[in-house]
């Protein structure tokens, strides 16, 4: 039986079926919003994992093509790799939702969020994650929500809840907000280097929609929903508990103060081996396991407590200290623009690569092709940890590590008027211990002005992390692996002197408050201010010189009518400019003429060419010309590439002439001058009037 609930939001009717379609799934539920439709389904297996302590949840969104009247690209023509934005969609859905399962939930979760229709909106990842939470919530697993989650866009000042992709592109904020109905989980988007006041204003406009559409999700469980699995969780000895803790407590307390994160790591493993080995029993096989999950458990509350009852973190800092920091730059004699950002023991490499509009990526979406001109390429290899593992192509969190630095970059970028340059950011992460992803931005604000490009301001991002148990909270600002690892919260602000680009929280226990989220962010702001006044100490400003190897754009304006002319047929006249000067060569449908070229005196030359052709005729200019045809009644000459004009036999010259052949021939090079161009663009000319006049000369030397 079928069972329905509807809510209006922003102006559309969000509508949430269940028992409609995929009813042997778990959970099932179709959401549609405008001509969008979600269908998510959630699933998990009869039995448990063994020999795990964390939740086994896979979360995968799929658009399919046909959901737009689209069929596939490539041979196969059928869906094939996850695209970039299926892939961030996917972490959108997981992260709300992860820390909403209870504890001791072993058994392998999927979900799954199918794109079946696609209207122009571009609301799909949202209605996706509100159709999974919905799945769960009437499934018969355990699961802490529902959650929801909606856009927030700011237009012209004013708040609007899941704007269209049109909208969305005048609004100066865009924020993804996923919560329950007590608090806020996840946060991911960026604005226009916006005030902290307005983002925490944003998110509670939010708050207030996702509340409805939570209740509307239980409203829908409660008429339709199974009953939910019990989870049972495993019992551990307590003479065990007591002798792990006896055996390991102190050790873990004085390793954890260990500065270096390979030392203390290394140090921490190896108190643990020496407890299993300690405390093993032959006639107990789950023994070795419980000890390592008691041996966990004492880490997670040592490290907390030591934060929350002592102040002491483990390298030493105080809650709002920031680990050292350098910034190297112009460090790749051959690159276009580098830097090296370390902070603490994190470390990005980042290099800027100035291309043409050839190098601009096409992207194929469900809402449209469209081009990007900014790329950010982020990659943790597996040296950074200090780890040997195979090298293999990015994954969900390369990419959106990669998509939240695009995103705090992107508003200080020129123009593509002002500057029109391809841009490609690569991030190779050479050390990691926390926030590699806010050394990402650092370190790509530095390259960007190492190479010269015209940003509007430095961008520095810092990762703040969240100690909470019962009443007692603390704020740690630029955290390290462990403190995000054991920590409560992953709230990542990026931003200028001005205000922030980008933000991305993510939260492991039931919430965080307004009030919590604006002491985070005013103690991010203190850390920025911090790290930008470092950045700027190693370049003030963006070099006003870029590299001797980087292309040089020149851009020329024409007519819209000469545009054929520049092209000529089948792209005869550039194809030749290009061969023949050796530059690239782009006509935009607006007479935008793009040439690039790493020798300037190639492009001055296609310059030149370009202005031959486009360049008309002027009425009283001498010309150059030549004689391209010989009639009766007087001669065509070429003034222009490609512009003819008439010398009439009576303008050959100053005496009377009988045969035009008696003055010129097919070929010879004449000086002529414009008379009229009339209404059809025929063009006078006059060689006479472009000669002396020997009787005026004569009677000039007479006198």
């Amino acid at each position: 039986m079928a069972h329905t609930v509807e809510l209006e939001l922003a102006g559309r009717t969000l509508r949430l079926e269940t028992g409609h379609m995929a009813k042997q799934a778990d959970g099932s539920v179709l959401a549609t919003y405008g001509d969008t439709y979600v269908l998510a389904t959630a699933v998990a297996s009869q039995t448990a994992k063994k020999d795990i302590d964390f939740l086994p949840l896979t979360v995968d969104y799929q658009e399919k093509a046909y959901a737009a009247g689209k069929i596939p690209g490539g041979y196969f023509k059928r869906e094939g790799q996850p695209s970039e934005k299926e892939k961030l969609s996917s972490r959108l859905i997981d992260r709300p939702m992860r820390p909403l399962f209870p504890e001791g939930w072993y058994f392998e979760t999927q979900v799954i969020a199918m794109v079946i229709s696609a209207d122009q909106s571009g609301t799909s990842d949202i209605v996706g994650i509100i159709a999974a939470s919905a799945a769960l919530a009437v499934s018969n697993i355990p699961f802490n929500g529902p959650v929801a989650a909606v856009r927030v866009g700011r237009l012209n000042g004013e708040f609007v809840i899941n704007p269209d992709m049109t909208a969305l592109e005048s609004c100066d904020l865009s924020l993804v907000v996923a919560g329950t109905a007590d608090a806020v989980m996840m946060v991911e988007g960026g604005a226009a280097g916006l005030p902290e006041a307005t983002m925490i204003a944003a998110i509670e406009r939010a708050h207030q929609e996702i509340k409805r559409i939570v209740e509307s999700i239980r409203k829908l469980a409660t008429a339709a929903g199974k009953p939910k699995r019990s989870v049972q969780t495993e019992e551990i000895d307590s003479s065990l508990r007591k002798a792990v803790k006896d055996l390991t407590a102190a050790a873990i307390r004085k390793a954890i103060f260990i500065p270096n994160k390979s030392a203390r790591q290394e140090q921490l493993d190896a108190i643990k081996a020496e407890a299993i080995v300690a405390l093993a029993k032959e006639d107990d096989p789950d023994r070795t396991r419980h000890v390592k999950l008691v041996f966990h458990e004492l880490e997670y509350t040592e490290v907390r407590k030591m934060i929350l009852e002592d102040g002491k973190r483990a390298d030493g800092r105080g809650p709002a200290d920031i680990r050292p920091i350098t910034c190297e730059v112009g460090l790749l004699p051959r690159a276009h623009g580098s830097a090296l950002f370390t902070r603490g023991e994190t470390q990005a490499l980042a290099v800027v690569t100035l291309g043409t509009s050839d190098d601009e990526q096409k992207i194929d979406a469900l809402e449209g092709e469209y081009y990007r001109t900014f790329m950010l390429h982020y990659n943790f290899p597996p040296f950074s940890v200090g780890e040997a593992r195979p090298l293999r192509s990015p994954g969900r969190r390369e990419i959106g590590h990669g998509a939240l630095a695009e995103r705090a970059l992107k508003p200080v970028l020129p123009a593509k008027k002002d500057f029109p340059y391809t841009l490609r950011l690569v991030s190779d992460i050479l050390e990691s211990n926390g926030s590699s992803s806010m050394a990402t931005v650092c370190g790509g604000s530095l390259a960007f002005m190492d190479a010269g490009v015209p940003i509007k301001e430095p961008v520095a991002g810092i990762a703040m992390g969240l100690i909470k148990e019962g009443e007692q909270v603390m704020v740690l600002s630029d955290i390290l692996g462990l403190e995000d690892h054991l920590g409560d919260m992953d709230f990542k602000v990026c931003g200028t002197a001005q205000g922030v680009t980008a933000l991305q929280m993510d939260i492991k226990i039931g919430g965080i408050t307004a009030k919590l989220m604006e002491q985070a962010l005013a103690q991010a702001r203190e850390g920025r201010m911090h790290i930008l006044s470092r950045m700027r100490a190693a370049l003030e400003s963006p070099r006003t010189a870029m590299s001797p190897y980087a292309p040089r754009i020149y851009t020329l304006k024409i007519k819209t009518d000469k545009i054929r002319e520049v092209i000529g047929p089948g792209g005869k006249v550039i194809r030749d400019i290009v061969a023949t000067c050796g530059v690239k060569m782009d006509v935009q449908d607006d007479g935008t003429v793009t040439i690039a070229s790493n020798d300037e005196a190639s492009a001055k030359k296609a310059i030149d060419r370009v202005n031959q052709i486009t360049e008309e005729v002027e009425i009283g200019k001498l010309y150059l010309g030549k004689v391209k045809k010989i009639m009766d009644f007087g001669a065509f000459v070429e003034v222009l590439p490609g512009v003819d004009g008439l010398v009439h036999i009576s303008q050959l010259a100053h005496h009377r002439v009988n045969q035009v052949t008696d003055e010129v021939k097919e070929g010879d090079e004449v000086l002529v001058k414009v008379l009229e161009v009339d209404r059809q663009g025929k063009i006078r000319l006059s060689r006479k009037e472009a000669m002396p006049d020997p009787k005026a000369s004569a009677q000039s030397a007479q006198s």
